[in-house]
């Protein structure tokens, strides 16, 4: 069970406690009228006290006890909604680590990838996934290689299978591979 629920229960108790509490002090009331209707008016002595007079003792701990459980219930509801609330944030916390710690895993795998070519392939492959889809004119501006060196440097990255090439025309296209 969920704290909202045992508070919903708690509740009903407290408020099934009051009404029994309620028809108590209504029968000790027609006892003691009755009592008082019995003796004409009189007392009987019972230890300095008279028999038919009020306590309200059993009352103010009756209440107390109604008044106890029906805060501990509305307290338990509240809470539930707290925890719930704390629980969202806790997944979210956990959906950005994830995250976080999978962008830090693509990101050394790619800085491993890096590790094993050479200058020029390097620049084209920063370059590439800056821009992906980036035209082979553009990247030939924005790596300073010629333009034979630079195709020659796509075809070898071609053949590492870490780029692909996309005819659009007159205008190839460079786009990083999906694994990357």
């Amino acid at each position: 069970m969920d704290n909202k629920k045992i508070g919903f229960l708690l509740i009903f108790v407290g408020i099934l406690f009051g009404v029994i509490l309620f028809i108590f002090k209504i029968y000790v009331d027609q006892l003691n009228d009755s009592l008082m209707a019995l003796s004409n008016g009189g007392c009987f002595l019972e230890s300095g006290k008279c028999v038919h007079e009020r306590s309200f003792l059993p009352f103010v701990v009756g209440i107390s006890a109604i008044i106890i459980t029906m805060g501990f219930g509305i307290y338990l509801i509240l809470f539930s909604k707290t925890a719930k609330s704390f629980e969202t944030t806790q997944k979210n916390i956990l959906k950005k680590i994830s995250t976080t710690k999978n962008k830090e895993l693509k990101e050394e795998r790619f800085n491993i990838l890096l590790g094993g070519l050479d200058e020029d392939e390097k620049k084209v492959i920063l370059k590439v996934r800056e821009q992906d889809g980036i035209s082979q004119s553009t990247l030939m501006y924005r790596t300073d290689l010629s333009k034979s060196k630079l195709s020659m440097v796509l075809s070898q990255l071609e053949k590492k299978n870490l780029i692909t090439k996309v005819k659009k025309g007159k205008i190839n296209n460079i786009f990083l591979k999906k694994a990357l």
